[in-house]
């Protein structure tokens, strides 16, 4: 199985995680035989994934506001493209071209409405 680092880590290793740094950081005596593994440094990669989460968490938060400001510009031209259709056909008529230019049928292409007549139904034959 392929160790790919693109995705998160499961939510209760990255808890352990943070409590074994807690841990290490009450160890008077801790001396790694590597540097990379010192508290100093293990402190810095600390620092820097709060400040990550941070940013990613700030990042969501704009990314939220931007969403929305897009739908709310959406929302407002199509409520304005709407009135235009409005406009159009108060001041051109149904059966403009300047009407169907903005995607709408005239009134003349519109099928007129079929209407098929109830069929009576027989009167109830009497019982003897």
């Amino acid at each position: 199985m392929a160790n790919t680092r693109n995705s998160w880590l499961p939510g209760a290793v990255a808890q352990a995680d943070i409590e074994a740094y807690l841990a290490l950081k009450v160890m008077p005596d801790y001396q790694p035989f590597s540097p990379d593994f010192s508290l100093p440094n293990v402190t810095n990669l600390h620092e820097r994934l709060l400040a990550t989460q941070e940013a990613e968490l700030h990042a969501q938060h704009a990314h939220a506001a931007a969403r929305d400001a897009a739908i709310a510009a959406q929302w407002a031209f199509h409520d304005a493209i709407l009135g235009v259709k409005n406009q159009v056909k108060a001041l051109y008529g149904p059966d403009s071209d300047q009407l169907a230019a903005l995607g709408l049928k005239k009134k003349s292409e519109r099928k007129a409405a079929v209407r098929i007549p109830k069929a009576v139904a027989p009167p109830p034959e009497p019982t003897t």
